[in-house]
């Protein structure tokens, strides 16, 4: 019997968990081949030096709460490296004022109206309160823009003040075009339920009280020499063939398999696989299907990204943060003096990871949101500037940076409009008719780590299930 063999296009979270998943299905013999148009490894998984530390300026954390990526830690023998936050309260900055984030909220939606009593004005609290004898909110299966649907209920300032923000940090996108379906599940779930208002289908989503004296779970997990460690011990564990700075310029049906165009149309390369996960955002997804799944193509096209940057700080020793772990700024908010801040958020990640304080003190600022790609088209001296404004007002902080690194993420965000979920579901089933095909990523089922691998390691089933039916 030949050894298998199986590409993986694309280096992220998703194709090396992909890769790593296929070593496990297929044995140590199967030949597997990760291609990646980058010269590195980690797609949005990236730790720089920061000021002589190891720093992350792509995704910093993991949704600990979901098991997947707590699961692959532990899996590839990095649970001696699982960090927690520290516990320092979160903040949002709206209507000029610096609040802690409230806690009994999904995603900012109220659970109650004294959970948002001190963020919102007495009109805000007044149409909160009053939400709950509206006439009951009926989907019939349908999805809704989650600022049409807040708007509609509360009025601007919940979706303005709390879930913009949030949303804004998760997806890098706006309320007004984020589906809730895709973005806040839960939610929907309560809604088809019966459940007829807002508050009282956030209520359900609220966990039970911790028992007295019961520690609280972490929510958020990280590594403590930076994230991109991850998707190395998943090459090296999964030995797979890398391919970096190599673009796939096309994917091709073959009688017994698939063919992979690589390389330049000056040094073209061919690589004969029988599977093939394709785990690239979705204008690459889009251009490999076009021939080989053209509905699936189609509706990659559909798919919106957003670009942002991160600009990472490292700021001397002895530089005083405040004490909490960062601040989320709701759109338009403005400066004392009027002008736009250009920050979208700042982690102050010494007082938000224990393994991040000490000398020099990290902060990182996050900009760009959808439709904010003018932002971005500033030099890094510049934007560097713009958020070290922002940091003074907003923080107080003004001590100059001794090392400052600027990373870009064009197009680096899905977002998951209203339909989402029937898009992905479009994809998937025309993907279902490739034998020996397979998509993983961010696109799909959540932007986060952990929801990477899920995707990652149902592409890898459902490869590998083809790949042993017809290797012989």
């Amino acid at each position: 019997m030949r050894p298998s063999r199986v590409a993986v296009v694309g280096g992220g979270i998703s194709g090396l968990a992909a890769a790593h998943r296929l070593r496990h299905l297929l044995g140590p013999d199967a030949e597997i081949t990760v291609v990646e148009r980058a010269d590195r490894l980690g797609g949005k998984l990236r730790t720089a030096e920061v000021g002589g530390r190891a720093y992350d300026v792509g995704a910093e954390a993991f949704l600990h709460r979901r098991p997947e990526a707590a699961e692959l830690v532990a899996e590839l023998g990095l649970a001696d490296r699982l960090v927690h936050p520290t516990g320092a309260p979160s903040t949002i900055h709206a209507a000029g004022r610096t609040r802690p984030i409230p806690a009994h909220t999904l995603m900012g939606v109220p659970a109650s109206v004294e959970a948002v009593r001190q963020v919102l004005s007495d009109e805000g609290v007044r149409r909160v309160a009053a939400e709950p004898g509206l006439p009951p909110i009926r989907l019939d299966g349908a999805d809704v823009a989650v600022g049409a649907l807040l708007a509609e209920r509360f009025g601007p300032e919940v979706g303005d003040r709390l879930v913009g923000p949030l949303l804004g940090g998760v997806y890098a996108g706006r309320a007004d075009s984020l589906g809730l379906r895709a973005t806040m599940p839960q939610l929907a779930t309560a809604l088809d339920s019966g459940v007829g208002s807002l508050v009282a289908a956030a209520a359900t989503t609220m966990p039970a009280p911790p028992q007295p004296r019961a520690a609280r779970p972490p929510v958020f997990g990280t590594l403590s020499d930076g994230l991109e460690s991850l998707v190395h011990r998943l090459a090296e564990v999964a030995g797979v063939r890398t391919r970096l700075g190599l673009p796939v310029r096309a994917l091709l049906r073959r009688e017994h398999g698939w063919r992979l165009e690589i390389g330049t149309p000056a040094a073209p390369e061919a690589l004969d696989v029988d599977g093939v996960v394709l785990a690239v955002p979705a204008p690459s997804a889009r251009k490999l299907l076009a021939d080989v799944v053209p509905a699936a193509s189609r509706r990659y096209a559909e798919v919106e990204l957003a670009s942002m940057a991160v600009v990472a700080l490292a700021l001397p020793p002895g530089t005083a943060l405040p004490e909490r772990s960062g601040v989320l700024l709701a759109e338009g908010e403005r400066g004392p003096d009027g002008v736009p801040y250009t920050a979208k958020a700042f982690t102050f990640s010494s007082r938000k990871w224990a393994h991040l304080a000490g000398e020099p003190v990290l902060v990182r600022g996050s900009v760009g949101r959808h439709g904010e790609e003018h932002l971005l088209q500033r030099d890094d001296e510049d934007l560097v500037a713009a958020v070290r404004r922002d940091l003074a007002l907003l923080a107080g902080v003004t001590a100059a940076p001794v090392d400052a690194v600027v990373t870009r993420w064009g197009g680096g965000l899905p977002q998951y409009g209203v339909g989402h979920l029937d898009l992905v579901r479009a994809v998937e089933d025309a993907v279902a008719e490739a034998p020996g095909l397979a998509v993983a990523g961010a696109t799909l089922h959540g932007v986060g780590i952990p929801a990477c691998v899920a995707t990652a390691d149902a592409a890898a089933a459902r490869v590998a299930a083809h790949v042993l039916g017809r290797v012989r």
